[in-house]
């Protein structure tokens, strides 16, 4: 990595080590108690994942826009996902779906054995792969396909994260869960929630939580 990507990634002012420290502080606060999840958000510099017009807002608790009708998703709602699914666990092997510009990839990256993110719109995914890039992570792959359908050629899977909403559970996403899994998602149109669910011996859990607004998931590939 070069002098002049170095610089870049450690950011200044509102894009500072300073800055992602205060967010860490503030996802503390919140209730975000995995160290492991803390140290994976602070090793990740979410200013080189958003246009350059709103690196200053970067480490901020919100949702800003990637391009194509998409988000980048708000700092504590990615900490408390990985929170839920990596209580008293390893991540293992782990699908994203909906990669977006790639910053949850590169968390979940931190903490998981291998990460592979789905997302249907290739100019998003290039511009995720240019993102990731910089980061040189060795344990993320990136795939253009339709979410809804999982990735079959790497299944089954450890842990699912899925970072739009559905009104139902892809039965795709279900079987590529393994035995002893996690998988979470926001279900719901008007009205959504995060769900998490286990798939045990017997069966499927579901466990509904916080109330959260997410793009929806769509199916088909662009």
């Amino acid at each position: 990595m070069d002098r002049g990507v170095r610089s870049e990634l450690a950011g200044i002012g509102m894009t500072s080590q300073r800055t992602r420290a205060r967010m860490i502080e503030r996802l503390r606060e919140g209730g975000i108690r995995d160290e492991r999840v803390l140290a994976a958000m602070a090793a990740v510099p979410r200013h080189a994942f958003v246009e350059a017009a709103l690196a200053s807002r970067a480490y901020e608790d919100t949702a800003l826009p990637i391009g194509l009708k998409q988000t980048i998703s708000q700092p504590f709602v990615v900490a408390r996902m990985i929170e839920l699914l990596a209580a008293g666990r390893e991540l293992g092997k782990t699908l994203e779906v909906g990669a977006g510009c790639g910053y949850q990839a590169a968390v979940l990256a931190q903490m998981a054995r291998e990460v592979y993110a789905v997302e249907r719109l290739a100019q998003l995914l290039d511009k995720a792969r240019a993102n990731l890039r910089q980061l040189r992570l060795p344990n993320v792959r990136l795939k253009h396909g339709d979410g809804r359908l999982g990735l079959e050629k790497a299944a089954p899977f450890d842990t699912i994260i899925v970072a739009a909403a559905s009104p139902g559970v892809p039965q795709a996403l279900l079987d590529q869960l393994v035995v002893g899994g996690r998988m979470i998602l926001p279900l719901g149109a008007a009205e959504q929630a995060l769900c998490l669910i286990e798939r045990k011996p017997g069966g499927f859990s579901e466990t509904r939580l916080d109330a959260v607004r997410f793009v929806p998931l769509v199916s088909g590939v662009e």
